[in-house]
């Protein structure tokens, strides 16, 4: 049995622990509000833009843009989007798990896959997988920048259009509610009729003018979507981050707690039982006396 010095130290230890746990959940919770703001502004914006160029995949106009050309897919591009600290549960892993059914699947087909790292976690799995990179992007911090984030999927997108990747992928974790996030793989390029929900395939087939002219408007409108898109997913993956790090160091923090009560309830047996043997070793010495 341990003595009461070692148990007294492994208490403090586990209390010094609880106050760091649950320091980290009251920032988490802090950033999350933030980062659920952000996310639900953004929201809009993206998903209408994605109607919209959704609707034009299914338009005939004199101008047909390269992001809309379907082709045999040998090659895929995928963009995978974690986070660049852990200590956020399983959220990374169940997204890095996505990515490596993704590789067996297009491997079996055998398609050939390049990727794009957002984030640290990401990055790291990839190495780790020797996958083919071709560009990333790390420590964005806790608010995404278009202008950071562009230069990672430039290569991306220059290579969709070139023909050297026939789709493009992306993959991050969509919020749903603080306690619950889902891992998305979702197609980003090139845009079909497929990306309509439901509710809007209505099977009407839509006309537009164009002013000034129709290349000019859809490479601007497609470059949009993809920022929006990119955009999009970076701010559910940063609010989906921040949930799972209030959700995993609350249980931390409960967890500490309870290990807490019972190395005290040890405690408090350990001492008893010496201050016990201390009473029987006076009264047998009193005894013999």
């Amino acid at each position: 049995m341990a003595s009461t010095k070692e148990i007294r130290s492994k208490i403090k230890s586990v209390q010094n622990t609880r106050k760091i746990t649950k320091a980290m959940e009251m920032v988490a919770a802090s950033k999350m509000r933030r980062a659920q703001e952000r996310m639900r502004n953004a929201r809009p914006y993206a998903e209408k833009i994605r109607e919209i160029v959704a609707n034009l995949s299914k338009a005939n106009p004199e101008f047909r843009p390269a992001y809309m050309a379907t082709r045999e897919v040998k090659k895929v591009g995928t963009i995978l989007v974690t986070t660049d600290k852990g200590l956020c549960g399983g959220l990374n892993t169940n997204v890095l798990r996505l990515i490596a059914n993704q590789v067996r699947d297009l491997q079996d087909k055998n398609v050939e896959i390049a990727y794009t790292a957002i984030g640290s976690k990401g990055l790291q799995f990839l190495n780790r997988s020797k996958a083919k990179l071709i560009s990333q992007t790390i420590q964005i911090g806790d608010t995404p920048h278009m202008d950071v984030l562009i230069g990672a999927i430039v290569a991306q997108l220059e290579a969709f259009e070139r023909g050297e990747i026939d789709a493009v992928y992306l993959a991050y974790t969509r919020f749903v509610n603080a306690m619950k996030q889902e891992p998305v793989l979702e197609k980003l390029l090139p845009l079909e009729s497929e990306a309509l929900t439901p509710q809007e395939k209505t099977g009407n087939s839509w006309d537009y003018i164009y002013e000034p002219d129709a290349e000019s408007i859809l490479n601007g409108l497609l470059k949009r979507y993809v920022e929006a898109m990119i955009y999009q997913a970076v701010a559910e993956n940063m609010a989906s981050e921040q949930s799972a790090r209030m959700v995993s160091m609350k249980a931390a923090s409960d967890n500490a707690k309870n290990v807490i009560g019972e190395l005290q309830l040890e405690y408090n047996k350990t001492r008893q039982a010496a201050i016990t043997k201390e009473l029987s070793e006076i009264v047998g010495g009193a005894a013999a006396v």
